[in-house]
């Protein structure tokens, strides 16, 4: 009985991750971004934590500290290392299997997209740790999370075109 209770937690984690996520990716300014995505990878942590998938949910966690320290020292290398050499040592201490190579490549995309780079490009390094944090999802076995990922790059590649077509139409106001 347990299980059951466990896997529709880890469910319901899931799917408010997936409203969270999709706020935060439909917006333009990048404070905001990050400022939901923190909340979003709460629920992601409790969502890997109820699914027993320790590594992803080590990594969650660790992706709001780098929320944090990405919007405190932008554009620094060394914070970045710091994040890259914590999440190393979460990934070694949790490691399970193969499946957990997935969440471990999601955070490296994006601790790179959130220190080094913003506006378009950090999207697209998000977008591309979106795709990888969904075959967690999948390999977790979280509907929601998965829907909330694959939502997520959907999202982020509508408001990466409306940046883009902005930057076009007026190159001296938009970043």
């Amino acid at each position: 009985m347990y299980e059951s209770y466990s896997t529709l937690a880890g469910q319901l984690f899931g799917f408010a991750s997936l409203v969270l996520c999709v706020l935060a990716f439909s917006s333009k300014q990048d404070d905001r971004l990050l400022v939901l995505l923190i909340s979003a990878n709460v629920a992601f942590v409790l969502q890997f934590l109820f699914f027993e998938s320790w590594t992803a949910a080590a990594l969650s966690l660790l992706v709001i500290a780098r929320i944090a320290l990405a919007r405190r020292f932008p554009g620094s290398a060394k914070a970045m290392i710091v994040v890259l050499a914590a999440s190393g040592m979460a990934s070694v201490l949790t490691w399970q299997s193969w499946a957990d190579l997935p969440a471990m490549v999601a955070m490296v995309l994006g601790t790179v997209g959130m220190f080094l780079l913003s506006g378009i490009p950090m999207r697209v390094l998000l977008g591309l740790a979106a795709l990888a944090w969904a075959v967690s999802h999948v390999l977790a076995g979280s509907v929601g999370g998965t829907l909330a990922e694959l939502l997520v790059f959907s999202t982020n590649a509508i408001t990466i075109y409306r940046l883009y077509r902005a930057k076009q139409r007026y190159p001296a106001v938009v970043d």
